[in-house]
């Protein structure tokens, strides 16, 4: 592990023109295990004037003894790592460091990765063809609370939520009769009060509601009703 420089005082971010002195730079922490690589990137992130990059670690297995200690602003993680992959190195992180913000940064923009990385926790993923400018921009932006993501991983996103959304659109193909059902089943109707009100019998009322669980591929009232907010809600 490379130990740049010592503990500063931390500064609270406003926005991109807050005034940093040496003594009050961002912390962060650095996981990246090709060495002309990770020089390089220690070298990046001391030459913005409001980070300073406070630990180097070459293993996911170093960075989760090390890093907690450092106590950084933000983490950039590699993820092809020796042993311990980057996506799992984040997601232990996490557990330890919870309100530490990490992002990704790596070469690959596989949908599969990108996905794995978010849901183990990852707060950001960027390529590391990212320009240093857009670096900086990224690291101020998740430290405010935002998501930065290289364009071409917010696309792989964005078309992905579309494919999802259309996916759950394409099977919520439900009759008019069997969309009034299911709202009274949202409004805590049982299926007596559901047959009293469209003045139908029970055996029908049920039978609507069996087609219904089919097309939204649930078992149960409570499921069905979920599915289906969730659907007119995305």
């Amino acid at each position: 592990m490379i130990q740049v420089n010592s503990k500063p005082d931390k500064p609270t971010i406003a926005n991109d023109t807050v005034s940093f002195s040496p003594k009050n730079r961002l912390r962060v922490a650095l996981v990246e295990d090709q060495p002309k690589v990770r020089e390089s990137w220690v070298r990046l992130i001391n030459s913005f004037p409001d980070f300073s990059c406070t630990c180097a670690c070459i293993s996911g297995e170093e960075a989760i003894r090390t890093i907690p200690k450092e106590a950084p602003d933000v983490i950039l993680m590699d993820i092809f790592l020796p042993r311990m992959s980057g996506i799992e190195c984040t997601a232990r992180l996490k557990v330890l460091l919870p309100q530490v913000q990490i992002v990704i940064l790596t070469a690959m923009d596989d949908q599969e990765l990108v996905f794995l990385a978010l849901e183990s926790g990852a707060d950001g993923y960027l390529l590391k063809r990212t320009k240093p400018s857009e670096l900086r921009s990224a690291l101020l932006n998740v430290l405010a609370g935002g998501v930065p993501m290289t364009s071409q991983i917010a696309r792989l996103v964005i078309d992905s939520f579309r494919r999802k959304s259309k996916a759950k659109d394409e099977s919520l193909e439900l009759s008019l009769r069997e969309e009034q059902i299911l709202q009274l089943v949202s409004l805590g109707y049982s299926n007596k009060m559901i047959a009293d009100k469209l003045q139908v019998s029970i055996d029908t009322v049920c039978s609507h509601l069996k087609h219904v669980f089919v097309k939204l591929h649930v078992n149960s009232r409570t499921e069905a009703v979920v599915r289906y907010i969730a659907s007119k809600t995305t």
